[in-house]
């Protein structure tokens, strides 16, 4: 058992009455046995198994970020730019980088974000010319029509007027959100083209726009973004210090889903 086949036990079931009798195999478990393998993993690797259940919308974030931050103090003393500001914008500057290390950690091919043309509206603002027609003699009388010496049209009058409408946003159509996959669909493997025609046969690589992983990372500009709301730091600063610890928290992220992984599947094994 691994940690991809808890989700259904945290959902509700209504009781099907049927007179078959249930599995007696030896090796089938209960709710019982996959309740008290829950509670051993959690217990031996708690961080892990709060991540994933947060992950997946089985329970809040809170427990994990709280452990999340006190992995980031333990890492921050190595880093100046950390160490040369006081305790509270230190620790603002923490808790943003533990925020946006756990949406790292969240993503997948089959997440989402909001859309940042939009802004999550589905519409965007665009400046169009549009005609617009008036009549400064009134309306065509009715035998207008008829007559051959004179059009409708030339009690109208034409202007170009620029005015700013709501259009529908293109990278989103319209939705406000955008899949996280990447190019690949979320397979992390592409066609190489120049080997498949050198061998007469399909030859998949890694993605190289995504690294095989199949969707997007979050981008470290709009982790920067983040921190100036809490501490003033140079661009050249947060790239050269604290990326790094930006990525070492989303690994110890996947590290400890993987710890918790292994433990489950030794408990129920």
């Amino acid at each position: 058992m691994n940690l991809e086949s808890i989700a259904k036990y945290f959902a509700p079931k209504s009781p099907m009455f049927s007179d078959s009798p249930r599995a007696t195999a030896s090796d089938s478990l209960t709710g019982t046995d996959v309740m008290a393998a829950l509670g051993l993993a959690g217990h031996k690797c708690g961080f892990g198994f709060d991540l994933y259940l947060s992950k997946i919308g089985i329970s809040s974030p809170d427990i994990a970020l709280e452990r999340l931050y006190e992995q980031a103090r333990k890492l921050s003393g190595k880093f100046r730019a950390l160490s040369e500001l006081d305790e509270s914008a230190r620790s603002g500057v923490l808790k943003v980088l533990c925020a946006f290390a756990y949406q790292d950690y969240s993503r997948s091919a089959a997440s989402t974000r909001k859309c940042d043309c939009c802004d999550g509206s589905g519409f965007t603002e665009a400046q169009v010319f549009t005609n617009k027609v008036s009549y400064p003699w009134g309306k065509p009388p009715y035998w207008s029509k008829m007559s051959r010496a004179v059009r409708p049209s030339d009690w109208e009058s034409w202007t170009q007027v620029r005015e700013v409408v709501r259009v529908k946003c293109k990278p989103c159509n319209g939705k406000g959100i955008i899949s996280n996959s990447c190019r690949c669909h979320g397979k992390g493997k592409v066609l190489d083209k120049a080997e498949s025609d050198r061998q007469g046969v399909p030859v998949m690589k890694a993605c190289d726009r995504c690294g095989g992983r199949g969707y997007a990372r979050l981008k470290f500009s709009t982790v920067i973004e983040g921190i100036n709301t809490v501490a003033e730091i140079k661009k050249t600063a947060a790239y050269e210090q604290l990326q790094p610890l930006f990525e070492e928290l989303v690994a110890e992220c996947h590290k400890q889903e993987s710890m918790a992984d292994a433990i489950l599947s030794k408990v129920t094994r």
